[in-house]
């Protein structure tokens, strides 16, 4: 029962990080890790042109092992529990030479500063000047490899003023694009408007992240997908993809399995903050203009109360 009870947790109590917000960072590593590391599974995601290791830290985040095929050179995004990143790539064989940042929240960037001690010459990448060891400051359409992938950054700012998305491509590949996307865009959600406005997150779901190919896998920030698409069932109760989602997304959670990446395809069947231009989510807020929508949305879901079944 306790481990049921646990794994519940991890799935269904997703912003139960909140509940650390005011302790030192320290102390939210380590009871998150404690409460939750032991039942959340890592994945592995492998294409012919890169592997993605998912790793799950902290209470409900993820950080990507991202490695090329070709040069066995890796990258690590938002690497909270630099320990468990050795593991990983010790374990794969690869060489870590790079960090993504995708924003400063301390439950993003915080370990920064001791990944770069345990593995020294690093190059931090993020595009606000508050993360921490930073050697690499980036903006929109910046563009740099990764052995012989291509990653370029997506200035996506609303939840932070700083917010990088990173696109990865293999030229002449077949395989699927990756898009790793932080706090921005979750499988069925968006993240909170901290720091920007409805019209920054319509531009960067819509108009940035949006028009990425259809195919291009979404690897977000944290496992919040059961919450999310209860809030898209509220929204859209008549939805049917929805509510199919919903039932995997439970299912795959009471395994400890995590429930990303997802597809910017299948994003635009269920996640409501990239269909606000469906006149069924319109209606739902009563808007009939998307930004306006999307400013209803969030609105509701920052006081949605997340049912538990």
């Amino acid at each position: 029962m306790l481990f049921k009870s646990l794994v519940g947790s991890a799935c269904t109590l997703l912003g139960a990080a909140t509940a650390f917000k005011f302790a030192p960072v320290e102390v939210k590593a380590q009871a998150a890790a404690l409460l939750h590391s032991a039942v959340r599974k890592s994945s592995l995601v492998e294409q012919a042109n890169m592997r993605i290791e998912l790793v799950p830290a902290l209470s409900d985040n993820y950080m990507y092992l991202l490695i090329d095929v070709d040069s066995r050179e890796a990258a690590i995004v938002d690497p909270v529990e630099p320990v468990k990143v050795v593991e990983a790539v010790r374990k794969h064989g690869v060489k870590l030479t790079t960090v993504l940042t995708t924003h400063h929240h301390w439950d993003h960037a915080s370990g920064n500063e001791k990944m770069v001690r345990l593995i020294p010459g690093l190059k931090v990448y993020g595009g606000d000047d508050r993360v921490d060891a930073i050697t690499k400051k980036v903006s929109h359409s910046n563009t740099f490899k990764l052995g012989s992938l291509n990653v370029k950054c997506l200035f996506t700012p609303c939840h932070t003023t700083g917010h990088i998305c990173y696109y990865v491509t293999k030229e002449n590949s077949t395989e699927p694009p990756a898009v790793f996307t932080g706090d921005t865009l979750f499988v069925a959600g968006c993240g909170k408007f901290f720091e920007g406005t409805a019209e920054q997150m319509y531009k960067a779901l819509i108009e940035i992240l949006g028009r990425l190919p259809p195919e291009t896998r979404v690897y977000c920030g944290h496992e919040y997908t059961v919450s999310n698409l209860k809030f898209a069932r509220h929204v859209e109760p008549d939805n049917e993809v929805i509510q199919k989602k919903l039932a995997w997304a439970k299912e795959k959670c009471s395994n400890g399995e995590p429930t990303i990446p997802s597809t910017l395809a299948d994003e635009f069947t269920f996640n409501p903050f990239m269909r606000v231009k469906e006149k069924s989510v319109q209606d739902h807020v009563k808007q009939t203009d998307p930004i306006e929508t999307m400013r209803s949305l969030r609105k509701e879901k920052d006081g949605f109360r997340v049912p538990k079944e």
